[in-house]
């Protein structure tokens, strides 16, 4: 069971999986032991107020403690997404801040945006699942900022999965989360326009291309590719895309990816005036683009592979008339996944979670589904499964 301790209840032989309150900005790098009261001042002085301790896993022989930490399991999903949000949410402020700076005519800072890519490259190399769950989680009222970080993720996942080396993938996250820094130049009434957009309204959405490529080019110390990243997203294999209506021949495999990326999100993300598509519509979309040929389908088809047919971190419905978050992934059997049941749609009300091997079970997948189809909260959800441990 997953309670809350203050850090002067705090003792020896704990389980402790992630940190509750604190003054301080300091992250746990795993779950683990308190194994000395020398443990407990370090994280006292760090700020540490109180913690998540799981009380099936606290022990309280010295010796065991030991062994214990020596073969502990990895974490749950759910307690490795906690994590992720607050990586998530701090490369948010981030971007938020840096959108004030350029509208207040500054120069933009390319400091803190490495240290923030390579904290979620860093991330995504120990467990991507976690941070492509995070991505469900999503403010409908903040789709700019939340988009930029969301594709930036989805990029560095991607490029993690095709095996490109971490420093080219630190800077392609950095153009995935420049990519549309552009839009600060169009007004609100335009960016969030809940109807149809007049032709006139499209052209000029789509300058924020232009726009991000001139601020990119204007900071210092941001590398070539990072550019590249960041002018290619709207860019189609057909020559219809802008801002150069480039073709096939002439997009790098980068700017094919960061243009798949960039859709999907687009077609996932809840808005201030629409709900998002499921991964498998969105999946199905994709691949309708790249059959128009807008899209390359080689590319498509591994994006697929790399996020998987039920991402992990999505919902999906089961034949028994449940709800289940993905939990992680059958490589022979992809269709059936490893799920966590949590919520009985007949009674409509949450029950005590489940794990389920869906390749060893008669149970199935009977479609994906948004929180939102059935009225609930992706917040509330993973919040319920971290408090059921």
């Amino acid at each position: 069971m997953i309670i809350k301790v203050s850090i002067s209840d705090l003792a020896k032989g704990h389980f402790v999986v992630d940190i509750a309150e604190q003054c301080g900005t300091y992250n746990l790098t795993r779950a683990g032991h308190i194994k000395s009261h020398e443990m407990i001042k370090d994280l006292q002085a760090k700020g540490v107020e109180s913690v998540l301790i799981d009380t099936s896993k606290s022990i309280h022989d010295a010796l065991t403690v030991e062994l214990a930490e020596q073969d502990a399991a990895a974490a749950p999903l759910t307690l490795e997404v906690n994590k992720a949000q607050k990586l998530f949410n701090q490369s948010k402020q981030l971007q938020q801040q840096l959108f004030f700076d350029l509208q207040q005519g500054r120069t933009m800072n390319i400091g803190p945006l490495i240290d923030a890519t390579q904290q979620t490259i860093n991330a995504i190399f120990k467990n991507p699942d976690a941070l492509i769950c995070v991505i469900n989680i999503r403010n409908k009222n903040q789709y700019l900022l939340e988009h930029s970080v969301s594709v930036a993720i989805l990029m560095s996942v991607f490029a993690q999965f095709l095996k490109i080396e971490k420093n080219t993938i630190q800077q392609l996250a950095i153009g995935a989360l420049l990519h549309d820094v552009g839009k600060i130049k169009i007004p609100d009434g335009i960016l969030n326009k809940a109807g149809k957009l007049t032709r006139q309204e499209y052209l000029h959405i789509q300058e924020h291309v232009k726009f991000t490529i001139e601020i990119i080019k204007s900071t210092p110390n941001i590398s070539p590719l990072s550019l590249e990243v960041a002018a290619l997203h709207h860019e189609r294999l057909d020559g219809s895309g802008y801002p150069l209506k480039l073709k096939q021949s002439e997009i790098s495999n980068y700017g094919l990816m960061i243009a798949i990326c960039d859709t999907f999100d687009a077609l996932t993300a809840d808005r201030c005036y629409k709900d998002g598509y499921t991964h498998i519509k969105a999946f199905s979309i994709l691949r309708k683009l790249a059959h128009e040929g807008k899209l390359m389908p080689r590319m498509v088809d591994l994006f697929i592979k790399c996020l998987g047919v039920y991402p992990v971190g999505s919902l999906v419905e089961l034949n028994s008339r449940h709800l289940a978050i993905v939990e992680s992934r059958n490589q022979d059997d992809p269709i059936n996944p490893k799920v966590r049941c949590f919520y009985n749609l007949d009674s409509r009300r949450y029950i005590m979670a489940k794990d389920i091997n869906l390749a060893k079970e008669s149970d199935f997948i009977i479609r994906g589904v948004k929180a939102s189809d059935h009225n609930l909260d992706m917040n509330r959800i993973i919040e319920f499964l971290l408090l059921a441990g």
